[in-house]
């Protein structure tokens, strides 16, 4: 070793604790750096997750606040509701209560009223009779007021009982009117041929015979109706006019259905009207450009019945004829399509040098058929690269010298057949 290369070799051995403190600082200070930024990340995310649970705890605070205040506005509108309809029955049944004592009060004043009119007729039209049959000779006949009077007396009793107890009442009616009428007539007679008497007093007892029974047989007839729950003359003009009203909403519901149903068959002839000049022009079209096909569908028609051709015989007479399942694809149509789709996927993959000239030549290359020898050299090729997935239409092309377009369709082939 020369003196060179040991004072090399003690420069080296003097810096080597030099250079070995200096990467133990470095490598301390990326530690705590290193610390340093997970504290930092940690108590980022710390607060991050604190900002989190704040932002749900105040969003449920104020959810919850949300649902306390729809459920007090719930209760308190079933409270106005429960005060509202506590007020109406109240209303309700004060009203029925002024009602039934207003009724109690008047029937009470009707009832005495018709018994008080028939004890002031009864006081009226008994003297004018007791003056009228009054005879020293035959002193027996004074009992005659009382039995016409009393005639009308008790058969109005007898009414009042027939009411009571549901029985026919109108044979004791009859039977008041009878005695009134007698009783009437006598007074009126003496009044007009018994000085005694007079006219203006026969006339008053006559009206009094009558008056009497007549209204307290009034009352009778109202008590019974009341009774037997027949509506009065009031309460049948008033079910009519609710009759003539139902009557008429239900014409004019009616008249309102009947327009509905006119406008539903309406709508419904114009949509049937529609379908059919809509298969009309369908049928036209298809006679006039598709003769072949339309002959086949109208055999088709024929055989099942059918009043017209509908889509599905169309479709099977398209296939029949074109072998195709899509109406409205034939064989050339699909092979130009192929070919279209192959040019586009060429172009896509950046393959062609020129995808404008696809339009002349490279269409004898997408419809020229697939040599034996060429595949052989394709499927050759993938056995040496050991998967048919690293084929590429370069490579593919580079081996058999071809155009991109035969090199996609060798390539292609040879995959199918691998994964098969």
């Amino acid at each position: 070793m020369t003196i060179q290369d040991e004072q090399q070799h003690q420069d080296t051995v003097q810096a080597a604790p030099e250079e070995t403190t200096a990467v133990a600082e470095i490598r301390a200070q990326a530690e705590a750096d290193a610390i340093r930024i997970k504290a930092e990340a940690e108590a980022e995310r710390l607060r991050l997750s604190n900002a989190r649970a704040a932002m749900k705890l105040e969003a449920d605070r104020a959810l919850h606040a949300k649902k306390l205040a729809e459920l007090e506005t719930a209760r308190r509108k079933v409270e106005l509701e429960a005060e509202r309809l506590t007020v109406e029955e109240q209303s309700t049944a004060a009203a029925e209560a002024e009602r039934a004592a207003e009724a109690l009060r008047t029937e009470r004043m009707w009832k005495w009223g018709a018994r008080g009119i028939y004890v002031v007729g009864l006081a009226i039209a008994a003297p004018v009779q007791f003056i009228a049959f009054w005879d020293r000779a035959r002193p027996f006949l004074i009992a005659a007021p009382v039995l016409l009077e009393g005639l009308a007396l008790v058969l109005a009793f007898g009414a009042a009982w027939a009411v009571a107890h549901r029985r026919d009442v109108l044979p004791y009616r009859i039977g008041i009117m009878l005695g009134a009428l007698v009783a009437a007539v006598i007074n009126m007679w003496h009044g007009l041929f018994d000085p005694a008497i007079g006219l203006n007093a026969g006339l008053i007892g006559g009206i009094a015979s009558i008056g009497g029974p007549v209204v307290l047989m009034a009352y009778e007839h109202g008590e019974a109706q009341k009774r037997d729950g027949i509506p009065s003359r009031r309460e049948r003009r008033a079910e009519a006019k609710a009759l003539r009203l139902k009557a008429a909403e239900e014409e004019e519901r009616q008249a309102e259905k009947k327009a509905a149903d006119e406008a539903r068959r309406q709508d419904k002839e114009d949509a049937t009207r529609k379908l059919a000049e809509e298969q009309q022009r369908k049928d036209r079209d298809r006679q006039n450009q598709h003769a072949a096909v339309w002959n086949v569908a109208e055999g088709l028609r024929s055989a099942r019945g059918a009043e017209c051709v509908t889509e599905q015989i169309w479709a099977d007479a398209w296939y029949r004829v074109t072998g195709s399942k899509t109406v409205g694809v034939t064989a050339e149509v699909e092979a130009r399509s192929r070919a279209a789709q192959a040019r586009m996927k060429a172009a896509v993959e950046g393959l062609l040098e020129d995808p404008e000239s696809l339009g002349g030549k490279g269409l004898d290359d997408i419809e020229r058929p697939l040599e034996e020898a060429d595949l052989d050299m394709v499927r050759t090729l993938a056995m040496e690269l050991g998967d048919a997935e690293l084929l590429s239409s370069k490579k593919v092309r580079e081996r058999v010298g071809c155009r991109t377009e035969y090199a996609v369709r060798l390539r292609d082939t040879v995959k199918d057949e691998l994964a098969s």
